[in-house]
């Protein structure tokens, strides 16, 4: 009984969030990320509640949600570090910072630390071509990165 009274919340939320965008199915995009940045990821339920308020296929809405490496299908940490992985960032030395993000977190990319608190994960480019390596903690631009750096910088999260 709670899961459906759980399910029923989060099916009156999308539908409120769905009409603050007039049903629009040009506004999925939108959709989506507000739903990923209010439940932290979009679970099946929410991707199928979202296609059912536009009259669009599920496959349609997980396309969308698959393709944009910042919408999450799968629950994710509390701060999620994406190091830039374009080859001006790997030229300036961030194959050192992904050791060091790896050795001070114990996990590899793709990865989530045990407490919940930290992904990390690589993505394509950030706009800080000329200053990396470069990354993102959530909303948070960190760039001109050296081993010591990104270990200090991950500390102030912990």
């Amino acid at each position: 009984m709670k899961l459906e009274s759980r399910n029923n919340q989060i099916a009156q939320e999308v539908i409120e969030i769905v009409e603050k965008y007039n049903f629009q199915r040009e506004k999925l995009l939108q959709i989506l990320e507000e739903l990923n940045d209010s439940y932290g990821y979009l679970s099946e339920f929410v991707m199928k509640e979202v296609a059912k308020n536009l009259q669009l296929t599920t496959t349609e809405v997980y396309s969308v949600a698959t393709f944009y490496s910042f919408l999450n299908t799968r629950p994710k940490g509390k701060y999620i570090i994406r190091l830039c992985k374009t080859i001006s960032c790997v030229l300036a030395g961030k194959n050192a910072v992904a050791n060091a993000l790896r050795n001070e977190l114990g996990i590899d990319f793709g990865e989530t630390t045990s407490d919940g608190k930290f992904s990390l994960e690589f993505t394509n480019c950030i706009g800080m071509c000329n200053q990396g390596p470069a990354m993102l903690i959530n909303n948070d631009v960190y760039y001109h990165l050296d081993p010591e750096k990104a270990v200090e910088i991950v500390e102030k999260y912990q």
